[in-house]
């Protein structure tokens, strides 16, 4: 049998989380048609989760130990504005460095195919060059792109460090992408930036998806749900925003409803909204749908992003009406007022919200529109088409 080889900067499983999920999606596809190795970033000490890996899903998985840093608001500060100055990004540092271990893991094999997960880890494409026949690069976000919206939606100083990474992202790119010979990207707006930047390589639409899972059997409670990473900036950008011109209006007129935010580092976002006793942290879970279908609608402020947002698979999955930004909603080919509400300010999303909230009837109709969406195009044995399509993968 082929053998194939992948390098991830996260454990995928549990499969919680977009970039956990899209990268577990692909080595199980790659699982059905290689012998697969894989070696997997983890901060120094942490737990061997290998207990978690689908049994005789991988032949070889090995760890990349990184050294611990601290998560405190100062010292993160401090190694940010240090990537800056020396214009790097801060991921691209965060896991740079192991040529050496990955040099030791590869010694004495030769695969048909290597993966990167996440430009993150796109340097190593020159250890992987020698031992691998043709080598892919997924990209969960064209990073440029996130940092330049960022940019946009921020204030200084975190406009100006997000311009910086902006700027050396795209460096980055311009530099390695042209390494590989097939480059997945998660949207069509994502694949079209993917082909000027590396205009030799072949470029295919992998899209973010999930395992095909069944509708939870939940009486919705009256909440409004947010899910995702906490620590992650764009999210962060999403609270405040949700914060300061959405949710005061909503609870005036709504003396009972709670916000729920969902998902894992919630101590990030725990000070953006401190006081607020109507605002409740579930904390990580290791499946969010369930806890998305307790919602009565799901949403999306986002101001910043590249790639898809799994949020919103995952409140489709759970028949939960979405309302979105444009830029949330962006590469999911969804349809405003058929599959979730699109609104951009502050005054439409709250009357977006408004609309779900006073109408059980449209909930009911919005969140069944999205889960036929998913069912449709977002399973994992949907997305799984479309990379059969890639000749050289296949």
């Amino acid at each position: 049998m082929r053998e194939a080889f992948v390098l991830s900067p996260e454990c995928p499983w549990p499969a919680a989380g977009g970039g956990a999920v899209r990268t577990a999606s692909i080595v199980e596809f790659l699982a059905q048609r290689y012998e697969v190795d894989m070696a997997l970033f983890r901060l120094h000490g942490e737990p061997d989760l290998r207990w978690a890996f689908p049994q005789h899903l991988l032949r070889r998985a090995e760890w990349i130990d990184l050294p611990r840093t601290s998560k405190s608001t100062l010292p993160r500060a401090a190694r940010n504005v240090w990537r800056a100055l020396r214009r790097r990004a801060p991921l691209v540092d965060r896991f740079a460095g192991q040529h050496a271990r990955l040099s030791q893991l590869t010694a004495g094999y030769h695969y048909r195919l290597g993966v990167c997960e996440h430009l993150w880890t796109a340097p190593y494409a020159a250890v992987l060059s020698p031992c691998c026949q043709t080598l892919v690069l997924d990209l969960h976000n064209v990073e440029s792109r996130l940092y330049e919206t960022h940019a946009a939606a921020e204030s200084f100083p975190r406009s100006t460090l997000s311009a910086a990474f902006a700027r050396s992202s795209s460096a980055l790119e311009r530099q390695w992408m042209p390494c590989f010979d097939v480059i997945l990207a998660a949207s069509e707006a994502d694949a079209s930036l993917a082909r000027r930047l590396a205009p030799n390589a072949r470029v295919h639409v992998y899209p973010n998806a999930l395992p095909l899972v069944p509708r939870p059997a939940v009486e919705p409670e009256h909440v409004i749900v947010f899910s995702g990473n906490l620590e992650y900036h764009p999210n962060l950008t999403a609270i405040r925003f949700f914060r300061d011109h959405v949710w005061p209006g909503l609870k005036l007129r709504w003396p009972q409803l709670r916000w729920r935010l969902i998902g894992k580092n919630p101590d990030a976002a725990r000070p953006l909204l401190a006081g607020d006793s109507r605002v409740e942290f579930t904390g990580p879970l290791r499946d969010a749908v369930p806890e998305i279908a307790r919602g009565q609608v799901a949403i999306v402020p986002l101001l910043s992003g590249s790639g898809t947002r799994v949020k919103i698979l995952e409140a489709w999955a759970a028949g939960t009406p979405v309302v979105s930004t444009k830029l949330g909603a962006e590469g999911l080919r969804a349809t405003d007022k058929e599959h979730l509400l699109l609104a951009d300010t502050g005054e439409a999303f709250a009357a977006a919200v408004n609309t779900l909230l006073t109408s059980e009837r449209r909930c009911e109709e919005l969140g069944a529109a999205g889960r036929r969406h998913y069912e449709r195009h977002f399973t994992w044995t949907a997305a799984w088409e479309r990379l059969a399509e890639c000749d050289l993968i296949v």
